[in-house]
């Protein structure tokens, strides 16, 4: 491995790690402040994700592109923006980062560290949610670093505060984040069982953002002449 590939996968780990731990752990918090409140736990869960994706793909995406998302990364494969070899090393790089940081919130929570989801997320409108998420993701991604590229940190970190709204299943919009919440019985979980069906979802998602940016954002004169 060379440094300048350990640095990047450095980078994608120590940012999903942060993420997951942001995700399980406000979740965490929110839940036991909300006394039963749902609506003001979903609320602290996703105001404290949103401002750390911020952060996070801010000060790591020079480093990276701080990816953080397994999705993200296939997307930038398809586009050859990233080799198949990095590719691979930054999904695994990404998931156990995601591991990595569920425990890491567990611990800070005085929870156990080793735990399977009990909570359940499955049905039609949850997958349709996960694969309009997704593709929203990775349309805003694709869209704002063609328009304005130093402003891609904003423009995720407000997409995923709205979505976590607007979508059934709160979008979760990412599979290694999707694997990693299974093994949370916490706010933020979801059954391992229902894990697959998320993530087919989102890959389908954002397979087809990525046929759609493939043309929408061409320059004008490719689009008029095809």
């Amino acid at each position: 491995m060379t440094y300048a590939l350990g640095r990047r996968l450095l980078a994608e780990g120590i940012g999903t790690a942060l993420l997951l731990a942001t995700v399980v752990g406000s979740g965490i918090m929110a839940e036991r402040l909300s006394g039963g409140n749902i609506a003001l736990a979903l609320l602290g869960n996703t105001i404290a994700t949103g401002a750390m994706l911020v952060v996070l793909i801010t000060m790591l995406g020079p480093i990276s592109g701080a990816h953080f998302n397994p999705a993200v990364t296939l997307i930038f494969a398809l586009r050859r923006g990233i080799s198949l070899r990095r590719s691979i090393a930054y999904i695994t790089a990404q998931g156990v980062g995601a591991v990595a940081g569920v425990w890491l919130a567990h611990a800070m929570f005085d929870e156990p560290l080793l735990q399977i989801s009990q909570r359940i997320r499955t049905g039609p409108s949850q997958w349709l949610s996960e694969g309009v998420a997704t593709f929203g993701l990775v349309f805003v991604i694709m869209a704002t670093l063609r328009a304005r590229a130093d402003f891609i940190a904003v423009a995720v970190g407000l997409y995923i505060t709205a979505a976590y709204w607007f979508t059934a299943s709160t979008s979760f919009a990412n599979p290694a984040v999707t694997l990693a919440r299974s093994l949370s019985d916490s706010f933020a979980g979801i059954r391992p069982v229902d894990a697959p069906a998320f993530i087919a979802a989102q890959i389908a998602g954002a397979l087809m953002a990525y046929r759609v940016c493939a043309w929408l954002l061409k320059p004008e004169t490719e689009r008029t002449a095809s």
